[in-house]
């Protein structure tokens, strides 16, 4: 069984609620990882600089940050990785591509998980195979197209 950690390090309205990250992630999981645990944790600008600065020497925030780990024979539950989600950039994307909170979220949250899966999307062949299977998993959750034109949604 595979179970999801929400850890709230930084709260703002529109931050999903943690049964629906964790509904998320699931979906994702399912069928292609058993038995893990994955850790979610909303943070703010501030840690989000920090932690981009340092695990991929860029500046400033970042939306979706994925740490993956080896898997170890001394737990019964592998921890399967680590995502950092910075709710204020979020938010601000969300807003910049007229997209839903919610789909946004859901989107970022998918895209993560999938980085921890071994998807890339640096080279053109991957990044279309990563983009195909986040928009099938997010259609099968009742979310549009991410990569679409910006309409209102």
């Amino acid at each position: 069984m595979n179970s999801v950690e929400i850890q709230r390090a930084f709260e703002i309205p529109g931050v999903p609620a943690s049964t629906r990250m964790s509904e998320w992630v699931l979906a994702v999981m399912a069928d292609r990882v058993e038995d893990s645990e994955l850790v979610i944790r909303v943070v703010g600008i501030e840690e989000s600089s920090a932690l981009n600065h340092q695990y991929r020497r860029k500046k400033g925030p970042t939306n979706v940050l994925s740490f993956s780990y080896e898997k170890s024979y001394a737990l019964p539950l592998e921890t399967f990785g680590d995502l950092v989600i910075c709710a204020p950039v979020v938010e601000k994307e969300a807003a910049e591509q007229k997209k839903s909170l919610d789909a946004h979220w859901a989107h970022m949250i998918v895209h993560g998980v999938l980085h921890l899966l071994g998807y890339d999307h640096d080279e053109g062949i991957d990044a279309l195979e990563m983009e195909t299977l986040e928009q099938a998993i997010l259609a099968g959750m009742g979310f549009p197209n991410p990569y679409r034109e910006a309409v209102e949604q």
